[in-house]
């Protein structure tokens, strides 16, 4: 049987690119619906062809990681875009869309956009969280849709691989991929001055060809719940974090009240950021404080 990879879920309908690079418009199998399978735009599916261009989805192979908001599966990296202004940067919500993605195990790389709007302060400031989120392990690359500046080190990441655009609405998602490739022509939206945030203009998950990789353009993010992580996991999800707890007298030390704690140590002469600190002991408020699912 043919196989292949949704590209597109819409209506009830799954495009499914094959090996040959045709897409294949299939319906899902009812046998889905009693197993609750729903399949998900990244699947790797095996399907049958009733002609050339439509068919039926019949298995859906095991995936290696799967997001609800957006649904998507098999994503490789996050590009998390983020705007040095309008809307202003923001290490708090940064480090929690960071932590999601490291918990999903997708390699995420930072993407900070509208540089040509920045004033030579807000840029030095911008200079400063790159260096800071490199050291910390992260990639950071700093752009602008309107001048194409950075996009030359951006294109390279997104060969041969699925990456999402992820970030909040009004940071240029959009725009920054019609930089990369001009012809798709994504609807964006100028920044609401009443709101201080962008409306939200992508409407379905779709995996788009750019380079030589696949790329979904993906609706902002309204919920950025730590639903399914535990206090224990946070400090895997901060490899800054998570390379400084070696050094801990205690194992298992979570860098809140313990004695001896490299971590803590690190914020004191200034290895960490403290930020990066305070928005660690926030999340583990936030965990503990989490209502338990029944």
């Amino acid at each position: 049987m043919p196989e292949g990879k949704i590209i597109k879920a819409l209506s009830g309908f799954y495009y499914v690119l094959t090996d040959d690079n045709q897409v294949i418009q299939c319906r899902g199998r009812g046998v889905f619906r009693l197993n609750k399978v729903t399949p998900l735009v990244g699947d790797e599916v095996v399907f049958q062809a009733e002609n050339e261009t439509e068919g039926y989805i019949l298995e859906v192979k095991d995936r290696k990681n799967e997001l609800v908001r957006p649904p998507i599966s098999n994503v490789d990296q996050a590009i998390l875009v983020f705007s040095a202004v309008e809307p202003d940067f923001s290490t708090a919500l940064l480090d929690r869309f960071l932590v999601l993605v490291e918990f999903n195990r997708i390699k995420p790389i930072i993407c900070i956009t509208k540089m040509d709007l920045t004033s030579s302060d807000e840029k030095a400031m911008m200079e400063t969280y790159r260096n800071q989120y490199t050291n910390a392990g992260y990639e950071v690359i700093l752009t602008s849709s309107e001048t194409e500046g950075g996009l030359e080190q951006l294109l390279p990441h997104l060969k041969g691989v699925i990456s999402v655009f992820a970030g909040q609405s009004g940071v240029g998602k959009s725009s920054l991929l019609n930089a990369i490739r001009p012809d798709l022509e994504l609807k964006t939206n100028d920044i609401s001055s009443h709101l201080g945030r962008g409306k939200h203009t992508t409407r379905h998950v779709e995996l788009i060809k750019i380079g030589e990789g696949l790329v979904a353009d993906t609706p902002g993010f309204s919920s950025l719940e730590f639903t399914d992580i535990e206090v224990e996991d946070l400090n895997y999800c901060f490899p800054d974090i998570e390379k400084l707890s070696e050094d801990c007298k205690f194992r298992g030390c979570l860098h809140l009240k313990e004695p001896k704690c490299a971590v803590k140590e690190a914020v004191s002469n200034g290895e960490l950021p403290e930020y990066r600190y305070e928005h660690y002991e926030l999340f583990v408020q936030e965990i503990k404080e989490r209502k338990p699912r029944y």
